[in-house]
C-alpha cells in the first residue's frame, strides 16, 4: 500500500527520486497478470476472420495481428522447429518450448503433435490454442504435394472488375520448396513520372493489371539452405534487423504475405474541378488486395560444429521496389511535398487534377545486403554479429526526390545498421542482450535491448530494458517500443522498461497474464521527462471447457505529469491523455459442433470534446459457430461499436453482422464464403458528414490440395 500512496505522489512530478517507488508499484500491478503477449494468450484463434475480429475490435495490436496471420499461413512444425521458431506460438513460455525439445530428444525419431498433450509438455487448453498455428500433416510418400488458394471480393456498389488473388504452396522432392502470390489490382496506380514545367509528378490512372508481388524457391538440407525470391529475415532481439515481426526470430522464413481488401474506400481519388462526380454521399469500391514489402533476392544460411561449438552464418542480397505514400516524398529544388497530377483515361497529358492521399508504386529500388554469424556454445548459449546495408535508387528521373523526416526510411542516400548479441541460459533463467549502431544519412545512433526472463512451465517473468537514441533511425528494427513513434519510427529517441508475468495454477483451472510497460525519451530529447505508461491485466478460467469467461483491464497514460479529464488521447503529438479499457467475456462451448461468445467492452478516453469527464465508447460483440457436420462449418458474429455514447453526430457508430460458411466439399477441396453487412448508425440530423449507406460485402475463397 505504501508503494502505491508513493506513486500517487510521484505521478505528478516525475523525477529520479520517485523511480524507485514507480518501479515497485509496477512490479506489484503485473504480479495481478501474466505471459508472453497477453493480447494472444488465452484468445481462441482458428483462422484468419478469428484474428480479423478481434484486431477489428481492438484486442490484437496491429503487430501481433500481422505475426500470428503469417504464422496461420506457413505453420510450425513442432518436430524439427528451432527453439526460436517454437516460441513464436502463441502461450508457451521458453520454459515450455524446452520441455518440447527435451521430449523431441527423448522419442528420437517422428511423433504426433497430439503426444505432447499425453506426454504432459501442453495442456489440452494450450493444444487447442496452438494447433491452428502447426504445419500441415507430412505428404507421406508423395513426390510432389502442395496447396492453391483463389481469394476475391465484391461489393454491392462496386462497378469495377473485383479483386483477385491468387496464392500457390509446393513441396518437391530433394528438400524443394516454393510458393507464389499474384493478384489482379484495379486502384494501383501506374507509372511515376516528372513534369519539369509545374515541377510536380504525373502518374497514369490505375487500370485492371496482374501483378506477382511473392514469388519465392527454397531448398533445405541438413547443414544449409539457400532462398531465392521474396523473404523476410531477423535475428537477436529484433534491434539490428528485424522483418518478420516474430519474437525469437533466427534467419530467413519465405514472405508470402498479403492481406485481403479492407473496408470500402472512396471511389473518385481525384481532386480538383470537375474531378469527380457529385454523388451524395460519395461512391464506395471495394479496396485491392495488398500485401507486405520485404526483401526480394538470394538467402542463404549454412551450419555447421566444430569440437561441439555450434557455427552459423547467414547472408542476403535483396533488389527490391518500395512504394511510398506521396506525403512523405520531398521535392529538395522545392523543399516540399510535390503534386501529383493525373492522366486521365483518353488523354495523353495531364489536366488540372491531382491524385489525393494516394501510395507512389515503385518510388525507388533499394538494394541491401548482409549478413548474421552466430557461435553457440549450447541451445541456449549463444553470441552473434549483424551487420547490413542499403541504398535507394530513386526511379523519377529528371528530379532529386527524398523522404520527409516523418516518413520511416531515413532520408540522405544509404542506411544500414551494426550489431552483436548474446543470449545464456541455465536452469529457471535467460538472458538475452543485443546492441546496435545505425548509420544514415543524418549520421545515425546507437540502441540497446536487454531481457532477462525467469521462470517454469507455470510461470514466466519477463522484464525488457530498452534504449534507443533519437538518432537511432533504423528502418527494418522491430524491437520493443512503446507504441508512438519519432520521426516515422516506433523503435527510437526512446528509453524504457517493460514487466510482463504469466501464471498458470498446477491444475491449469486459472490463467493470468499481464504486462507494464513504461518509456521516455532520453535526456537532452524535446520531451524528456515525460514518462509514458501501458499497463494490462487479464484473468482466465479455462478449468471448465464448457464454459470459459475472461476478464481483463488496460490502462494508457501519455503523460504521467498530466492527469484527469479534457486532455486529448488520440491525434497530434501534443495530445497528453489517458485510456482505460474494461473488456469481459464469456465462451460455451457445449459440445464440439457448437460455440456461443458474448463479449463487451468499455473505454472511457480522454477528449478535447469532454473537459470536465472522459468519453465513454462502447463495444461489443455475439459469435455463434455450429458444425451440423464434420464437412461444414458455420460462423456467424455481430458486433456494435459506439465511439461516444452521450451523442451521435460526431464519430464511429455502426452495426457490423457476418455470416461465415466452410464446406469441405472433398478431402482435397474446400471452399469458404462469407458475407459480411455493415450499418452506419450516425444521425443525419447535425453531423458533420453524412452517415454511410449499408454496405455490403461478400467474400470467397477456394482452396486445394493436392
Amino acid at each position: 500500500m505504501s508503494s502505491l500512496v508513493s506513486f500517487v505522489q510521484c505521478a505528478g512530478r516525475v523525477k529520479a527520486a520517485c523511480l524507485p517507488a514507480l518501479l515497485t508499484t509496477w512490479m506489484l500491478l503485473a504480479a495481478w497478470g501474466a505471459h508472453a503477449e497477453p493480447s494472444t494468450a488465452g484468445l481462441s484463434i482458428s483462422d484468419e476472420a478469428d484474428l480479423r475480429a478481434l484486431w477489428e475490435d481492438g484486442l490484437l495490436a496491429e503487430e501481433d495481428f500481422e505475426t500470428l496471420r503469417e504464422l496461420l499461413r506457413t505453420g510450425v512444425d513442432v518436430r524439427t522447429a528451432s527453439r526460436e521458431a517454437l516460441y513464436a506460438l502463441p502461450g508457451l513460455t521458453w520454459a515450455q518450448v524446452d520441455a518440447l525439445l527435451a521430449y523431441r530428444e527423448r522419442v528420437e525419431g517422428a511423433f504426433a503433435p497430439e503426444a505432447l498433450v499425453e506426454a504432459g509438455v501442453l495442456t489440452a487448453e494450450q493444444w487447442r490454442e496452438v494447433r491452428p498455428f502447426l504445419a500441415r500433416e507430412a505428404r507421406g510418400t508423395k513426390d510432389f504435394s502442395g496447396r492453391l488458394r483463389l481469394l476475391t471480393a465484391y461489393g454491392v456498389a462496386d462497378a469495377l472488375v473485383p479483386p483477385v488473388l491468387l496464392h500457390a504452396q509446393a513441396e518437391g522432392p530433394l528438400g524443394l520448396k516454393g510458393g507464389a502470390v499474384a493478384s489482379l489490382t484495379r486502384r494501383r496506380l501506374d507509372t511515376v513520372r516528372y513534369l519539369p514545367r509545374r515541377r510536380a509528378l504525373m502518374a497514369g490512372f490505375p487500370g485492371v493489371t496482374p501483378r506477382l508481388p511473392k514469388l519465392h524457391v527454397r531448398w533445405e538440407g541438413e547443414h544449409a539452405s539457400v532462398l531465392l525470391g521474396t523473404y523476410r529475415l531477423g535475428f537477436g532481439q529484433r534491434l539490428t534487423l528485424d522483418t518478420t515481426g516474430r519474437p525469437a526470430p533466427d534467419g530467413f522464413v519465405p514472405d508470402e504475405g498479403f492481406h485481403p481488401p479492407g473496408a470500402p474506400e472512396r471511389r473518385c481519388m481525384l481532386t480538383g474541378t470537375g474531378a469527380c462526380p457529385v454523388e451524395e454521399p460519395p461512391g464506395r469500391v471495394t479496396p485491392d488486395f495488398g500485401w507486405t514489402e520485404g526483401f526480394r533476392g538470394v538467402a542463404g544460411t549454412v551450419r555447421g560444429q566444430v569440437e561441439g561449438v555450434a557455427l552459423a552464418f547467414t547472408g542476403f542480397g535483396s533488389h527490391q521496389s518500395r512504394d511510398l505514400s506521396q506525403y512523405e516524398l520531398l521535392d529538395t529544388r522545392t523543399r516540399r511535398t510535390p503534386d501529383v497530377f493525373a492522366v486521365l483515361p483518353g488523354t495523353l497529358q495531364p489536366g488540372v487534377v491531382r491524385f489525393v492521399s494516394r501510395t507512389l508504386p515503385d518510388v525507388f529500388h533499394e538494394l541491401a545486403g548482409g549478413g548474421h554469424a552466430s557461435v553457440g556454445l549450447s541451445p541456449r548459449t549463444r553470441v552473434g554479429l549483424t551487420g547490413w546495408g542499403a541504398w535507394p535508387v530513386w526511379a523519377v528521373k529528371g528530379v532529386v526526390l527524398d523522404v520527409q523526416p516523418h516518413s520511416r526510411y531515413p532520408a540522405g542516400g544509404g542506411y544500414g545498421a551494426v550489431g552483436a548479441d548474446a543470449s545464456w541460459g541455465a536452469g529457471p533463467v535467460d538472458l538475452f542482450l543485443e546492441g546496435a549502431r545505425s548509420f544514415s544519412g543524418a549520421g545515425g545512433g546507437f540502441g540497446a535491448v536487454q531481457r532477462s526472463v525467469l521462470g517454469d512451465r507455470r510461470r514466466e517473468l519477463e522484464l525488457t530494458l530498452r534504449y534507443y537514441g533519437r538518432g537511432f533511425d533504423n528502418p527494418y528494427s522491430r524491437a520493443v517500443s512503446g507504441p508512438d513513434e519519432s520521426e516515422g519510427l516506433r523503435a527510437s529517441n526512446e528509453l524504457g522498461a517493460r514487466l510482463r508475468y504469466l501464471h498458470q495454477t498446477e491444475d491449469g483451472a486459472w490463467r493470468m497474464t499481464g504486462k507494464v510497460d513504461a518509456w521516455t525519451q532520453p535526456p537532452g530529447s524535446e520531451a524528456s521527462g515525460t514518462l509514458h505508461l501501458g499497463t494490462s491485466v487479464r484473468v482466465d478460467y479455462v478449468g471448465v471447457p464448457e464454459l470459459q469467461p475472461s476478464v481483463w483491464v488496460e490502462h494508457r497514460n501519455k503523460d504521467l505529469g498530466r492527469n484527469g479529464p479534457g486532455l486529448c488521447f488520440e491525434g497530434d503529438a501534443d495530445c497528453a491523455g489517458e485510456q482505460y479499457r474494461l473488456v469481459g467475456r464469456v465462451r460455451l462451448e457445449p459440445t464440439e459442433g457448437l460455440m456461443v461468445a458474448a463479449q463487451y467492452q468499455h473505454t472511457l478516453v480522454g477528449s478535447r470534446q469532454r473537459p470536465s469527464s472522459f468519453q465513454q465508447d462502447g463495444r461489443a460483440s455475439l459469435e455463434l459457430l455450429v458444425r451440423p457436420l464434420p464437412s461444414l462449418r458455420l460462423h456467424g458474429r455481430a458486433s456494435w461499436q459506439d465511439e461516444d455514447l452521450s451523442e451521435n453526430t460526431r464519430l464511429t457508430q455502426t452495426v457490423r453482422t457476418s455470416l461465415e460458411v466452410t464446406w469441405a466439399a472433398l478431402p482435397a477441396l474446400g471452399m469458404r464464403a462469407r458475407y459480411e453487412f455493415a450499418l452506419d448508425l450516425k444521425s443525419p440530423v447535425g453531423a458533420r458528414s453524412p452517415p454511410e449507406l449499408p454496405q455490403h460485402l461478400f467474400r470467397l475463397e477456394l482452396e486445394s490440395r493436392f
